[in-house]
């Protein structure tokens, strides 16, 4: 069984979650979560300690069972929680941040097309970002895409229109594999589908957003939760919400109490 990494003195800038939101995943998802163990247990010079939350959200198959028999409770860095409604992928997301006891966040897809193998990179690549006052975003870019023409083509747009309408500086916004700063995270607006704008919602909180390019696997069990539909139309309505948005930011204050 993998066991978290501890140090006699951790602090605060190699402490990490894991986030991976799961919608019926069960063929995919202990293998997944070893390579996880694996991976960060291999970032030891990078990594203090870590934790892994896989957030099923309310899948009808056997993810959470599968998980539980395969590392009980209290036995390894893993913790799982359940939606008791189905909410979507970034309220999967939301609800593993808000759970997270560390205070950066690592996110991964949990259909297996992520390799955690390209985690340390992205920890790796914060360490050399001058974050100044802002609270830094390394996204996975996924340049050599192991998916269906329709897929990329659809993805391919929706990231050239965004990218020119927020100036997001992000090539691919839809991969799954992130690292950014808890905090940050939750001054975000929420909204269904958030998860596709988080460096427009980094830049927009005064954040610096690099991309660091990753491996991408074909899929090997189950189903995308995506089409055309899901992936490019509703993208494309979200995009004016989030472009409202950020034109509405007002300046990070500071208080004090007379």
């Amino acid at each position: 069984m993998s066991q978290p990494i501890s140090t006699t003195a951790p602090n605060q800038n190699n402490l990490f979650t894991v986030v991976l939101p799961c919608f019926n995943e069960e063929e995919n998802i202990v293998s997944l979560v070893a390579e996880i163990f694996a991976s960060m247990e291999n970032a030891q010079a990078l990594v203090a300690n870590y934790e892994v939350i896989v957030v099923d959200d309310c899948g009808t198959d056997q993810t959470a069972t599968r998980l539980r028999d395969e590392y009980p409770s209290g036995e390894t860095a893993l913790r799982i929680i359940r939606h008791l409604n189905n909410c979507g992928q970034s309220a999967a997301v939301c609800s593993g941040v808000e759970a997270a006891q560390f205070p950066w966040i690592i996110t991964l897809d949990g259909d297996g097309q992520n390799d955690p193998a390209d985690i340390p990179r992205l920890i790796s690549s914060l360490r050399e970002l001058d974050t100044g006052d802002g609270c830094p975003m390394i996204c996975g870019y996924r340049k050599n895409r192991k998916d269906a023409w329709i897929r990329k083509i659809s993805s391919r747009v929706a990231n050239g229109v965004r990218s020119r309408i927020l100036g997001d500086a992000t090539p691919d916004t839809g991969c799954g594999l992130k690292l950014f700063n808890r905090e940050a995270f939750l001054r975000f607006p929420r909204f269904n589908h958030m998860h596709r704008f988080l460096p427009a919602l980094a830049r927009r909180d005064n954040g610096l957003v690099r991309s660091v390019e990753v491996n991408h696997r074909p899929r090997v069990h189950g189903v995308s939760k995506y089409g055309v539909h899901n992936r490019l139309w509703v993208g494309l309505v979200d995009l004016f919400g989030v472009m409202w948005l950020s034109k509405r930011q007002f300046r990070r204050h500071e208080t004090e109490e007379l």
